[in-house]
């Protein structure tokens, strides 16, 4: 067993032992009830992989397969000795998500999934002076992002088209770059559609040398319809490899800019300021910023002379609010669907009186949720707000980092992490029995989780990352993202001086609507003089987990996955 030395005060060390993993109490127990003789044959393992595991339909002969795969790793071809058997659970191929792979329908419209949605997409960093740039559309196009927001505006000399944050300090880049980025990225890691939201603040002219180059990058894989609107939007399957351009009246974002601004000379400080974002903040919780104002026009705009009729043809989705109030807005039009987009407190405002309505709406239109104007520093809210309204497209600052994208990030880590999750089917029941989410709901499943391990850090992480005088003292944060009576955070205990640390502690979960639940796991560092150590993070959508025993990969503050870090835990429902 090697040995690791610390420096402290020039003069003294300090030796600890690096011990290898071994198979924690929790998991000699499982051994132990399988295993015959101390090993666990063929047979013994079938029986685990059918009771633990839930693999009903498991034989001999895989069991016998698994273990010959293994045997490099245990050195007993008979069977596993409990070394063997944790070694093969920690470098288990099941992964913690099944399946691993595109399994909803995806013929329905749109409107019926949720879609991994950015806002502000070419930008670097901050709102006010980052860099717009082509590489961080291109970084979210590779994570599964299927909805890019552009905010196109002229050049100085209004012969060109520019994409920048308007009225801010950012730089700009070229549309055409922007575009030709999209073309060669957009089916990089999934081929269900790409959607480009454009903020238009352009010219007649501008438009039609806008719909001229649109044509030419993408020429057959763009999506238009003949007609001048949709009556029902098409499916995510029937649209495949194809580019769809969605955008509301150049008038009303004219308008709602300047709203926006206005709204950004708010001195409120930013709730989600933080190491890693702050807490998710709960939606029932008064919000007092009043930043937003009603930028509502009617979508005719997009009818009238001041729009260059090639650069209207390019439209599939038409956006915009109505002349009205938030009736109007939530309209349900028999023969016409549309998007709406609501900023992240008209939605919170809005849920308090027409959650009924605000659901209704979405089962056949899109809702799109976009973060407030004062999140200068490219933060995010919680999402969940939007989800449980059906709001399809929850916009969110993919540059940043913190605990409200790791949320967005997990949710699309399902359906085998192509871009878009079926809703659940609450969410799209019509008549009398439109979901409330403000009406509390029946537990209707009970998660059993087991913290038995981790490991890795010490491969992945300078040996003085955490602390410059012993190894590391961890402790994991383990809870609900949620509906708000779902969401909670327990916390384990600290195992302290040990890269490689065991819990064997368990938590239990009620859920009123799993459907919509996801696990957050935090592991930190426990420091004494300072803010403790983050030291990995991932969110699982509950409905996808595997049930049994998983190794659980983390990833870091950026959603990058770690080599080494993983955590073994079963996963149960009772």
């Amino acid at each position: 067993m090697s040995k690791q030395t610390y420096t402290v005060c020039f003069c003294f060390r300090r030796r600890f032992r690096i011990p290898v993993a071994v198979a924690p109490d929790g998991i000699k127990t499982v051994f132990d009830k399988y295993a015959v003789n101390d090993y666990m044959t063929a047979e013994c393992l079938q029986q685990f992989l059918i009771d633990v595991q839930k693999e009903d339909k498991a034989t001999v002969q895989e069991a016998q397969a698994i273990i010959t795969h293994n045997a490099p790793i245990m050195f007993h071809r008979k069977g596993f000795n409990l070394d063997g058997f944790f070694r093969y659970l920690l470098a288990s191929s099941v992964p913690v998500l099944s399946p691993h792979s595109v399994h909803q329908d995806m013929s329905a419209p749109l409107s019926h999934y949720f879609i991994y949605t950015g806002h502000n997409s070419y930008l670097t960093g901050n709102q006010l002076s980052s860099d717009c740039s082509d590489v961080p559309i291109i970084e979210a196009l590779e994570r599964g992002v299927r909805v890019i927001e552009l905010d196109i505006w002229p050049n100085s000399e209004k012969d060109d088209v520019l994409v920048l944050h308007g009225m801010t300090l950012t730089t700009p880049v070229e549309l055409a770059t922007c575009l030709k980025s999209i073309k060669i990225n957009a089916f990089t890691a999934s081929d269900y559609p790409v959607v480009i939201t454009l903020e238009d603040h352009l010219t007649t002219d501008l438009q039609a040398k806008v719909a001229e180059m649109v044509h030419q990058i993408f020429g057959d894989m763009l999506y238009t319809s003949n007609k001048e609107c949709l009556d029902e939007f098409p499916s995510p399957e029937s649209l495949k490899k194809r580019v769809i351009i969605s955008t509301k009246p150049p008038k009303e974002y004219l308008k709602g800019k300047k709203n926006e601004e206005n709204g950004n000379e708010s001195k409120e400080k930013d709730p989600s300021i933080g190491a890693w974002g702050g807490e998710i903040p709960d939606p029932r919780d008064d919000n007092k910023d009043d930043s937003d104002s009603d930028d509502s026009d009617g979508d005719d705009d997009l009818h009238s002379a001041d729009v260059a009729p090639e650069y209207r043809s390019l439209i599939a989705i038409h956006a915009g609010k109505g002349k009205g109030g938030l009736d109007d807005w939530l309209k349900v039009e028999p023969d016409k669907v549309r998007r709406l987009s609501l900023s992240e407190h008209e939605l919170e405002k809005a849920a308090k009186t027409h959650g009924p309505q605000i659901v209704r709406f979405t089962q056949r239109n899109i809702l799109r949720v976009y973060p407030k104007g004062i999140r200068f520093d490219s933060s995010n809210y919680n999402p969940l707000i939007g989800w449980m309204h059906g709001a399809q497209m929850v916009a969110f600052n993919m540059q940043g980092y913190g605990r409200s994208l790791w949320l967005m990030q997990g949710m699309f880590r399902g359906n085998g992490g192509c871009g878009y999750v079926k809703k659940p089917d609450f969410l799209l029941t019509g008549g009398n029995e439109i979901f409330d989410p403000r009406v509390k709901q029946p537990v209707k499943m009970k998660l059993k989780v087991t913290l038995f391990m981790g490991e890795g850090w010490y491969y992945d992480f300078k040996h003085t990352h955490f602390d410059a005088y012993s190894p590391p003292d961890f402790y994991v944060r383990i809870g609900i993202g949620g509906v708000p009576d779902d969401s909670v955070m327990k916390k384990s205990k600290t195992v302290e001086d040990t890269w490689t640390p065991s819990w064997d502690e368990e938590f239990e979960f009620e859920l009123t609507v799993p459907e919509l639940a996801l696990l957050r796991i935090e592991v930190h560092e426990n420091d004494i003089s300072e803010k403790d150590d983050f030291a990995g993070q991932t969110c699982l959508p509950v409905r996808e987990i595997n049930k049994g025993i998983r190794p659980v990969p983390l990833y870091s503050q950026e959603g990058e996955i770690y080599p080494s870090v993983k955590l073994l835990m079963l996963f149960e429902v009772v």
